[in-house]
């Protein structure tokens, strides 16, 4: 049986279907609810945390865990307040709490699959970044301004299950990135094919393979360059390729038929799961029993509209910097199933 704490989220917590044994709402101070609870059988506590006096305080959350087991809670935050930021969270991870979210969607899957500390060191590695930013330490991330290949960020993508989705990936890339850059600092380039001609887009071009040299030279000012490198031989000019898996069953089988080798193959490269529907634990089994270190879980996205995980996952690979304002959306991406 669980027992639910509220108060300012009591409405969206009146709609959640699970065995209550108690149920109190109203603003507490830390060890009244310790006092409450500490002798009483549970198993899991939904709070919250609006119901704690100072619950915008890291040190409220301190006192809590030292009287009550933290992985028998669920914290439910305020959406877009500044609890959920990378900085804040990190605090929370740093002393046992994994267990947060913002909506019922993700206190129902945190109740059947609680988190792990590895469910949730990415947040810990965008405070990192932000960190680096702000004190003025270097920094991971790169400016389109860095110098790299004569100016440029060149990013190759490329299937390896058949039709992984790399056009599509590649269009909504240059989308967040042209937003964040300038239309005229990035451009995206296919090689022999024309799926491109698909988007509509001036900024999405359509080569053969030789042609490649000719137009890196043309588009010597853009910043950023995003490569669907299909079958092509040289990657050489690349500055870092990620790799598309589509993981359903049919796409994989047929890839391990084709090559059994390879995901031995694939070792130490920037797995993508494009368009996958694995949660976390799925993720971890796949990484076992393909051997293999996945980069980034990618779900189906719809391209017409700006989605911010995909400001994560560059955040992440490394091309642009996190903000303040978007951490809130792209940390709680995994937990609104």
């Amino acid at each position: 049986m669980n027992v639910i704490i509220a108060n300012e989220q009591q409405n969206q917590l009146s709609n959640l279907d699970i065995d209550v044994i108690k149920n109190t709402t109203g603003q507490y101070d830390v060890l009244e609810v310790i006092e409450m609870f500490k002798n009483f059988f549970y198993n899991k506590m939904i709070l919250d945390v609006t119901a704690l006096n100072d619950y915008k305080e890291f040190k409220t959350y301190e006192k809590l865990i030292h009287g009550l087991e933290a992985d028998k809670i669920i914290f439910l935050l305020p959406e877009g307040s500044n609890l959920c930021t990378s900085t804040f969270l990190a605090q929370l991870i740093s002393i046992g709490i994994y267990n947060f979210t913002t909506n019922l969607n993700g206190v129902v899957y945190l109740l059947k699959k609680p988190n792990s500390f590895k469910d949730v060191e990415n947040i810990l590695k965008m405070a990192s970044i932000q960190s680096s930013d702000e004190t003025g330490a270097v920094n991971t991330s790169l400016n389109p301004k860095d110098k790299k290949s004569n100016g440029k960020t060149i990013l190759g993508i490329k299937n390896i299950s058949d039709s992984a989705g790399a056009s599509t990936f590649t269009y909504m890339l240059l989308k967040e990135l042209s937003l964040t850059f300038g239309k005229e600092n990035v451009c995206a380039i296919e090689i022999n094919k024309n799926d491109f001609l698909l988007f509509n887009d001036k900024a999405m071009i359509s080569i053969k393979e030789n042609e490649i040299n000719n137009i890196l030279d043309k588009y010597s000012k853009a910043n950023i360059i995003l490569v669907d490198l299909n079958d092509s031989k040289d990657v050489s000019f690349c500055n870092d390729i990620i790799y598309l898996i589509e993981p359903s069953t049919v796409k994989l089988n047929r890839l391990v038929k084709k090559n059994k080798d390879i995901f031995s193959k694939l070792s130490n490269k920037k797995i993508i799961l494009n368009q996958s529907l694995l949660l976390n634990n799925d993720v971890h089994d796949f990484e076992n029993e393909a051997g293999i270190k996945v980069f980034y879980n990618m779900p189906p996205l719809d391209e017409r509209k700006r989605n911010a995980i995909i400001r994560d996952f560059l955040t992440k690979l490394g091309i642009i910097d996190s903000t303040e304002k978007s951490n809130s959306t792209k940390i709680f991406g995994l937990f609104r199933r």
